[in-house]
């Protein structure tokens, strides 16, 4: 009997654990989708009917943002009104797959240069290519100025594109692989690596490899930059099958590409901070605040927050389609859809760019 009785009493305990975890489960998960449906209905839409936005920049309450076709849309942050801005280049920006104009960010002195770095696909001799030049703006169109670097391997697939300029001053490119996984590798191409060089086009003397504008190699088709309160440098790079990587970027250093990705391990080659595992991310543009980052994903069709601390990942804002590049300003987050790219499924208004709080 007092057997029986004590099975009894251990398996109305084992429930009523069970369901006050399941509760806490319930709770935590309602808590979670409440606090995602909130900051759905704070995403305030500034601007609509972008075709496919690349770069975010921002210059007091103006945006000005690359069309991946070949032009730049300004928006007036207060009313959304948007002004096409022609761009003219000695070398036709060539639109095809993943090409086209991408990164553009505003020169330091823009306010009295008036000038930007663009990053653009480019076809030469039969060959595609990609280049970084100076644009200037006059009225609404932005003229090539000069050259900054040219030959950049390209293709219709991994091109790259993404630019900032580091705390040191210097301009910061991500190259892709261009579809030629032993680019990555090859110290003398410039595919396949995060580029280091002078405003100017110069190769910096601290450069990792003497006379190179080489900072990092074996990279596959790293899209995102951004530095963290300390000053240290993380990319995002897309996976072959999944396996997506967010690297912590130090100069000289191999990152692996074709010959280890994700967790895999070889001699002298640097395994990612963080991977995506089976899930894809495609990860774009990224931003760092509170040691947190936030990372636009394409096929992940969200943005995630990747905690740089404790290394856990979190959805922050999804349901919006494909998300491209991502631009914080005090406590405010913008980011753009990329439903246009021809890999998404356009709604209405498509593209957009949002407004987020991030508190």
């Amino acid at each position: 009997m007092f057997v029986l009785k004590w099975f009894i009493f251990t398996l109305m305990s084992i429930l009523l654990i069970s369901g006050c975890s399941q509760e806490n489960k319930n709770t935590s998960e309602k808590n979670e989708k409440d606090a995602k449906e909130v900051l759905a209905r704070q995403a305030e839409v500034i601007a609509t009917d972008l075709e496919i936005p690349w770069n975010i920049n921002k210059q007091d309450n103006t945006f000005y943002m690359s069309q991946r076709p070949g032009y730049i849309i300004q928006v007036n942050g207060d009313s959304g009104s948007k002004t096409v801005q022609n761009v003219e280049v000695t070398k036709k920006v060539l639109h095809e797959g993943e090409g086209g104009l991408l990164g553009f960010i505003l020169a330091p002195d823009f306010k009295t240069s008036q000038e930007a770095i663009a990053y653009h696909t480019y076809q030469q001799d039969g060959t595609v290519l990609n280049r970084i030049i100076v644009l200037k703006l006059n009225g609404n169109t932005w003229t090539e100025r000069r050259i900054i670097l040219e030959r950049i391997p390209g293709g219709t697939i991994h091109n790259g594109g993404r630019m900032k300029i580091g705390p040191d001053g210097k301009l910061y490119a991500t190259a892709g692989d261009a579809g030629n996984p032993e680019n990555a590798q090859n110290i003398q191409s410039l595919g396949g690596k995060i580029l280091r060089m002078q405003l100017d086009g110069r190769v910096p003397n601290d450069n990792p490899f003497k006379n190179s504008y080489v900072h990092s190699y074996g990279h596959r088709n790293p899209q995102g930059l951004a530095w963290d309160d300390e000053g240290k440098l993380y990319s995002s790079e897309h996976g072959q099958a999944a396996h997506d990587e967010i690297n912590l970027i130090e100069p000289g250093k191999n990152y692996g590409w074709p010959i280890i990705e994700g967790n895999q391990q070889a001699p002298n080659m640097i395994s990612p901070l963080y991977q995506s595992g089976d899930d894809t991310w495609a990860p774009s543009g990224i931003a760092i605040k509170n040691n947190k980052m936030y990372v636009a994903n394409l096929r992940g069709e969200s943005i995630q927050v990747f905690d740089l601390t404790d290394k856990t990942v979190i959805i922050f804002f999804e349901n919006a389609g494909r998300m491209r590049d991502v631009l914080i300003e005090g406590n405010t987050l913008y980011t753009i859809t990329n439903n246009r790219d021809g890999r998404g499924n356009p709604r209405e208004g498509d593209d957009k760019l949002f407004k987020l709080p991030l508190e």
